[in-house]
């Protein structure tokens, strides 16, 4: 395996999560009696560049298909987070009617919905059909496709270029990086910025937070590596936030490296140093994260094992990505853990992938009243356990296992 951006061989494993089905591969009934096909789930550092990757077992047509069961919306925490990013991209950059805002990776509409209620014209660019057409059904122009410099360039030549083009949680999903980024370069225009959201490294590395590694997620991101990838395609990186999102998340702001209008800020240069003084660039960096993963899955196994053994019940909140790594890494299926609660529809009814595990309604819950409740998706259990606040009258209590199990 060659490196996405660098192309040198690949040698160093930062982690081994054995094999997995898709994170979002979930089942139904009839599909139990069916073989179940799983993928290497191996994470590796290049030596030369330091982009961690993950080897493309699956492609990114098959996972993001017309059945894809992610709907952004379902969460308020990040519902609010977008529109607080609409108000302050306005605000700082003064995007109008006669502005362009293109989303890739658009879902249902959760973030296009609010600059659209603003006047101003929006375009969403979305590869799985069944989330653009909620996102249609909102009034908001749609194109079903992965975005790439193929697209970029229809897109341009037909007139089509972004005064503002942005993507959430979508670069670290993308198989070719560089592919995506050189079509940022092409569909901006002259002054136009580009502002990208995805989990920091660092947060991963330092939180152990290894169950945000799965089949969708190509790419694990610091600061500096993107900087250069941005770098190869002509573009600049004039600041950058550190958010909480996600476990600890970055936003970035990009432009031509021709354009003069907008003046690096200091940020940039202070996250490069605190990267470089982690280390992030060494390989030490990367040592013994397998070791604590185990730690993680260890700790987790032994406190469901206990619970069994004492009678009680144990439920899980939410049927994330992340939690089908937890819970396949670990090796629980339900007779560890009963069942899953999600409020998406579209989860409701199937079985998670691998654990086999049923999705459940919230009415389901109040009616088996578990002892426990691991909250999977860990970066919203304050909106989780606000949610399900109700439930502490029956005595439950609540636990995460990432980074390490805690009782909450």
């Amino acid at each position: 395996m060659q490196c996405r951006f660098c192309k040198t061989t690949l040698e160093h494993i930062f982690i081994d999560l054995q094999n997995a089905p898709a994170s979002n591969s979930f089942l139904t009934t009839d599909q139990l009696n069916e073989p179940e096909v799983f993928y290497p789930l191996k994470v590796y550092i290049c030596h030369r560049c330091f982009l961690v990757q993950i080897d493309e077992y699956k492609t990114s047509d098959a996972i993001f298909n017309n059945e894809y069961v992610y709907f952004s919306s379902y969460s308020t925490t990040w519902l609010k987070h977008a529109e607080a990013y609409c108000e302050m991209m306005v605000k700082r950059f003064g995007f109008d009617s006669h502005s362009r805002i293109i989303e890739v990776a658009s879902n249902d509409g959760y973030l296009l919905q609010y600059f659209k209620k603003k006047g101003i014209p929006v375009l969403g660019v979305e590869p799985t059909a069944n989330t653009a057409e909620v996102a249609m059904a909102r009034g908001i122009d749609c194109i079903i496709d992965f975005f790439g410099v193929r697209l970029a360039e229809a897109l341009a030549a037909n007139g089509t270029k972004a005064d503002l083009l942005l993507g959430n949680n979508v670069l670290a999903h993308v198989p070719d990086i560089v592919d995506f980024v050189a079509g940022i370069k092409i569909i901006l225009k002259p002054r136009g910025i580009a502002t990208m959201e995805f989990p920091h490294l660092m947060q991963l590395v330092d939180q152990v937070q290894f169950d945000t590694i799965y089949h969708e997620h190509f790419s694990y991101l610091s600061f500096s590596v993107v900087k250069k990838i941005f770098e190869a395609s002509g573009l600049e990186l004039f600041d950058v936030q550190e958010l909480p999102t996600h476990g600890g998340s970055l936003r970035i702001y990009a432009k031509h490296a021709d354009d003069k209008s907008h003046p690096v800020t200091a940020s940039v240069q202070e996250l490069l140093l605190k990267e470089e003084r982690a280390g992030i660039e060494t390989l030490d960096y990367f040592q013994r994260f397998q070791e604590k993963a185990l730690s993680a899955k260890l700790g987790l196994l032994q406190f469901l094992i206990s619970q069994r053994h004492a009678g009680k019940k144990v439920a899980a909140y939410g049927a994330a990505a992340k939690g089908n790594t937890l819970l396949n890494y670990c090796g629980v299926k339900r007779d560890l853990v009963s069942f899953v609660v999600d409020r998406n529809p579209h989860k409701q009814g199937k079985l998670l992938p691998a654990s086999h595990i049923p999705v459940v309604d919230e009415d389901f819950l109040k009616k088996e009243e578990p002892d426990y409740i691991l909250i999977l998706p860990w970066n919203l259990k304050d909106e989780i356990i606000m949610q399900l606040s109700y439930s502490r009258s029956w005595g439950v209590k609540f636990i995460v296992a990432i980074p390490e199990l805690q009782m909450i």
